[in-house]
């Protein structure tokens, strides 16, 4: 396929464009460019929220409490290894761990938590977001670096994109001032390469940003990769105001699925260097998240044995793996199971 990278003023084009099909026909052919197999991916994994204890305040979360609210808590170890041996059964071959920045966990507590599961599970262990390596990095008096370096000799495999909600510090000044910024949030990724971990990047839109934000930061999603080579996949979701501060404070709507669409086709134009575009069928339910196959995404994302923050903002939506293997089926594609990687696992018999 002959093309010339879309730059960011086609970008903005693209998202105005009133010729939709158009678009997601473009970016159905990128997809398709990339991964001419017609397969489409998902994990079996568990989201496991260690600590919904937060520092950062961010007005677009309804997840976290503070320390002194009296409804914070933090799981035991017992709570932890119970969630993981459910995982297991049910197939699972990951663990998605993230929590809150934690106003007295330092790196140590971190080292423990990681080096208590591999004391019993090989499971592959993706988790803390750079938003909690900074946070940890502060209060332990450490770099970035050495951080990683010690949670991967604990057991840590991969790094989720989570944190990055718009990478453009006006945003984020408004969102969550109390997190780290954009630079500091792709630093972190950046090391994270360079360890030779594999991380994925997200983005949070439908809120406070401009299209112009919103395609900053797909740009620098896509510049940091032409860089380091370390992202496996982009996912972009939708802003849930719900019961969030946010959404009590005027930002009520939601992203509508038109608009979910064209941010899916635009995020695959651009990236053509990054591997695969996740499909958010936990906020955008069954069928928009089918129609994303046809706008550029080729992986459904997790089957979610467990999700607590999107539905803290009053989003429900819930598959099986057996729901999410007809979706893809039904549009035409063939499911296969996945690792972290991206990696296909055998199928079942």
């Amino acid at each position: 396929m002959a093309y010339s990278r879309a730059g960011a003023q086609e970008a903005l084009k693209l998202f105005e464009t009133p010729d939709l099909l158009g678009l997601g026909q473009r970016a159905n052919e990128m997809r398709e460019w990339l991964h001419p197999d017609n397969v489409v991916t998902y994990i079996i994994d568990r989201n496991i929220n260690y600590t919904n204890i937060c520092t950062s305040g961010c007005l677009f979360c309804a997840f976290y409490k503070t320390s002194k609210s009296g409804e914070g808590y933090v799981l035991s170890p017992a709570e932890i290894r119970q969630k993981i041996e459910e995982t297991i059964k049910l197939g699972g071959v990951q663990i998605l761990m993230q929590g809150g920045l934690h106003p007295e966990w330092k790196i140590g507590e971190y080292e423990k938590l990681l080096k208590d599961i591999k004391s019993y599970s090989d499971i592959h262990i993706h988790a803390f977001s750079p938003p909690e390596i900074c946070h940890v990095a502060e209060l332990s008096g450490l770099s970035i670096k050495n951080v990683l370096s010690r949670l991967v000799d604990a057991g840590l495999d991969s790094i989720p994109g989570g944190g990055a909600e718009i990478l453009a510090d006006r945003v984020r000044s408004k969102l969550s001032p109390n997190k780290c910024s954009a630079d500091e949030w792709l630093d972190v990724m950046r090391t994270a390469h360079g360890l030779g971990l594999k991380t994925t990047a997200t983005m949070m839109f439908g809120h406070v940003e401009t299209l112009e934000e919103r395609v900053r930061h797909i740009e620098r999603i896509r510049e940091l990769q032409d860089e380091t080579g370390g992202f496996t996949a982009f996912i972009p979701w939708p802003f849930q105001p719900g019961a969030t501060a946010l959404g009590k404070m005027g930002v009520e709507k939601k992203t509508g699925a038109l608009d979910y669409l064209r941010t899916v086709a635009v995020s695959r134009i651009m990236l053509d260097n990054v591997p695969s575009v996740q499909s958010s069928w936990v906020t955008q339910g069954p069928k928009v998240s089918q129609m994303a196959l046809f706008f550029g995404a080729n992986d459904m994302g997790s089957t979610m044995l467990e999700e607590n923050v999107v539905k803290a903002a009053g989003v429900s939506f819930r598959l099986s793996e057996k729901e999410i293997r007809s979706i893809i089926t039904d549009a035409g594609f063939t499911p296969r199971r996945r690792q972290q990687d991206y990696s296909l696992l055998p199928e079942p018999a």
